[in-house]
C-alpha cells in the first residue's frame, strides 16, 4: 500500500503532543502517531526514494536530552530523510503547523565549511549559487543555514554574496498544508531543489 497522505489526525497528534510532552501522552496516543505519522511518512520516503537515487533515514521521534536543559522527551515533529550523499539531501516534516517539504546540506566539519565558502566566495560558483537560492525564493522556499553573526574573519562587509558567506551549510524549505502534500508535489519540489544538490555535491562535499 503506498502513500495516501497525511490526515488531521496528525497535526492533531502534534498538538496534543506540544500541550502534554510526556510519556504519559505518548503511551496513551501511540497508535496515532504509528498510523497517522510514522507509517504514511516512511511510505512517502520509500515511494519517492527510487527517483531520487537516495537512501531512506525515518529519524527517531525521541529527543537526545543528555546535554539539553529542555528535558521533554519527545520530538514535536517527524522528519524523514533522502541522502543522496552524507549530510546531503532531501528533507520532509510533519508538525502541528503542516508538512515542510526542503533539502540542501548540513556540514560535518570546519572543512567541509571552508570548501563551501571558497565555493560561494569563487566568482563562478559562488554567482551560480546565488542564481540558485534567487529562483528558489522566487518559488517560496526560505532560505537556511546557521550563520555567524557578523562575517567571517577577511571577509569584506560589501561581499555581493555576503549572506551566502555567512553561513556555514545552506538549506532551502517550504510549507505545504497537510493535505497538499501528496507524492506529485513533494517530488516537484524536490526536483526544484536538485540544482542546490547537484551545487553542493560538485562545490561542497563531505569529507
Amino acid at each position: 500500500m503506498g502513500f495516501s497522505g497525511f490526515t488531521d489526525e496528525a497535526t492533531l497528534f502534534y498538538e496534543g503532543l506540544m500541550a502534554d510532552n510526556s510519556k504519559t501522552y505518548w503511551t496513551a496516543h501511540k497508535d496515532v502517531y504509528e498510523r497517522a505519522v510514522r507509517r504514511p511518512m516512511q511510505e512517502l520516503l520509500d515511494e519517492l526514494a527510487p527517483a531520487f537515487d537516495a537512501d531512506v533515514t525515518l529519524f527517531r521521534p525521541y529527543r537526545d536530552v543528555r546535554f539539553s536543559k529542555d528535558k521533554s522527551p519527545y520530538k514535536t515533529h517527524q522528519g524523514g530523510f533522502l541522502e543522496v550523499v552524507s549530510g546531503v539531501g532531501y528533507y520532509v516534516q510533519i508538525d502541528a503547523e503542516g508538512v515542510l517539504v526542503g533539502g540542501g546540506f548540513h556540514a560535518h566539519d570546519r572543512e567541509q565549511i571552508a570548501r563551501y565558502r571558497s565555493a560561494v566566495d569563487a566568482p563562478g560558483s559562488g554567482k551560480q549559487l546565488a542564481d540558485i537560492v534567487g529562483k528558489l525564493e522566487k518559488a517560496g522556499f526560505e532560505i537556511g543555514g546557521e550563520q555567524v553573526k557578523t562575517r567571517p574573519r577577511g571577509v569584506a562587509p560589501d561581499h555581493p554574496r555576503l549572506d551566502l558567506m555567512r553561513r556555514e551549510y545552506v538549506t532551502a524549505g517550504r510549507k505545504l498544508a497537510p493535505e497538499q502534500a501528496t507524492v506529485a508535489s513533494v517530488k516537484k519540489d524536490w526536483r526544484r531543489l536538485v540544482p542546490l544538490i547537484e551545487w553542493v555535491q560538485e562545490n561542497a562535499p563531505p569529507t
